[in-house]
């Protein structure tokens, strides 16, 4: 599944605004946006945002 999709779903069911998810998960409070807009994280940063979402369940 790709990333935006693991995200925009949580942040559906959970009510967390994009910024906010961007700020607790890396410090970016535009990566959500960046992402919507076309951004691709590297490997490293991919594995750093699957890996808070597994914490979030």
């Amino acid at each position: 599944m790709e990333l935006l999709d693991q995200i925009e779903g949580y942040l559906a069911r959970s009510g967390t605004k994009a910024s906010m998810f961007g700020r607790q998960a890396v410090g970016d409070p535009r990566f959500v946006q960046d992402l919507r807009e076309g951004r691709r994280p590297r490997k490293k940063m991919e594995q750093r945002v699957r890996q808070f979402l597994e914490q979030l369940r």
